[in-house]
């Protein structure tokens, strides 16, 4: 990416997150960093989409408290009033209402943290370069002088026409990498769009970890809604689309050398209409209208799917832990595992009560109970930032793994 580019965009977006107090200061630290590593790559993909992560999730994670809005004027009024502003304030609202603290405060999001950070973006962030040491490689190894200059294959592999026919496209070694990184994003947009939006579900959410699906209070982790699921749908979709934008698909008629305006303007015609080298579909290496469709969709399904894993692995491996006094779910701040004196395990349906981490809050009068503090479901084993960054993982190998078995390329290439 061009640094007279990279260098204000970046700058802007420390800007922003620093005005609209959107991370902590080590959190805007650490993704300055982040943004340069995604700048270092010489395609601009890669930081378009963190840069639209960052906005999208910010906008769909921000509790403003401007004002008040009460719940007696939204069911007459609210779809005639709502507005992008409003939408805001009422999940707001409702976060608040419906979530606490582990400090005992409301509920609600606070500026994110440099663990949250990397959670979303670390996975993203080294297969990035990555994919950036395979291209200094391959431009060394053709007469390509700039690395920028070199189109991503559509399926070049075992099946497909031999990588050295091609002096301009990338070898089958570095096709998988970008599939990681836009299943990274698509991924982590669904989870925030998902739970952030979900919370504005008039239905209580059900536990996808239960044998019987039960109803569980909002913000439990591995509670999922329709509304959720669709909001995640929406999250990745935009990823998707926005990585079909800027991808640089080799494309039918790409131009190779010096050209006439006549071969300029067949050029032009075999993008748009096809022609002039086979396509994916054709057993080529181009990507057609039809290859550019099948990617949207995979990745917006794909991404989606990230999001139910990450319910799958929050109700299995987080602990949601509710107030015995007002039934709220407790959020740890910044993510982190959620403090308790004493613990009553809801979730197994039993009444067996283990000790947990002090979290030095005084005792109140309901300190005669087995804890003020109920598990409702999930085992202690990881905080929020742990199931983001595993199910990061999980779905970045695992959209690599499906793209190589499909393309008849090994996992391993990506290390090559």
């Amino acid at each position: 990416m061009q640094p007279l580019i990279a260098i204000p965009a970046t700058l802007l977006l420390v800007y922003r997150a620093y005005s609209h107090n959107s991370l902590t200061t080590p959190g805007i630290i650490v993704a300055a960093f982040t943004a340069l590593i995604h700048a270092l790559h010489p395609w601009s993909v890669f930081f378009a989409l963190l840069v639209t992560f960052f906005l999208a999730g910010s906008r769909v994670t921000k509790a403003t408290k401007q004002f008040d809005i009460y719940e007696t004027c939204i069911p007459s009024t609210f779809a005639q009033k709502l507005t992008k502003d409003t939408i805001l304030q009422v999940k707001a609202e409702t976060k608040l209402r419906l979530t606490q603290s582990s400090t005992g405060a409301s509920g609600g999001e606070g500026p994110r943290t440099h663990i949250q950070v990397l959670a979303n973006s670390a996975m993203a962030s080294a297969l990035i370069l990555l994919h950036y040491r395979q291209l200094l490689l391959n431009r060394s190894s053709s007469s390509s002088s700039s690395p920028a200059s070199k189109c991503y294959p559509c399926g070049m592999g075992a099946s497909g026409p031999s990588p050295s026919s091609y002096s301009s496209h990338s070898p089958s070694s570095a096709s998988l990498l970008p599939i990681g990184i836009i299943a990274n994003y698509a991924a982590v947009a669904a989870d925030t769009f998902s739970s952030e939006l979900g919370i504005l579900s008039k239905s209580k959410p059900r536990l996808v970890t239960s044998w019987n699906l039960r109803t569980v209070p909002p913000g439990t982790n591995g509670g999922v809604t329709l509304l959720g699921l669709g909001a995640g749908l929406l999250g990745s979709s935009i990823i998707a689309v926005m990585s079909a934008a800027l991808m640089p698909f080799c494309r039918p008629g790409d131009a190779i050398g010096d050209e006439s305006a006549i071969q300029k303007l067949e050029r032009v015609r075999a993008r748009l209409w096809g022609g002039a080298g086979a396509t994916g579909l054709q057993g080529g290496v181009n990507w057609g209208w039809t290859e550019i469709a099948i990617f949207v969709l995979a990745v917006t399904i794909w991404g989606a799917m990230g999001s139910l894993l990450d319910s799958f692995l929050g109700g299995w491996l987080q602990a949601s832990v509710t107030d015995v006094r007002t039934g709220k779910v407790i959020e740890g701040s910044g993510g982190k595992k959620v403090p308790v004196v004493g613990i009553k395990s809801l979730g197994a349906g039993g009444n067996s009560s283990a000790k947990g981490q002090a979290d030095g809050d005084k005792k109140d009068d309901d300190a005669g109970r087995k804890g003020s503090r109920n598990v409702e479901s999930g085992r202690n084993l990881l905080d929020n930032n742990g199931v983001n960054w595993v199910m990061a993982v999980l779905m970045s190998v695992g959209g690599m793994s499906i793209a190589g078995w499909i393309w008849k390329i090994p996992l391993s290439s990506i290390f090559a």
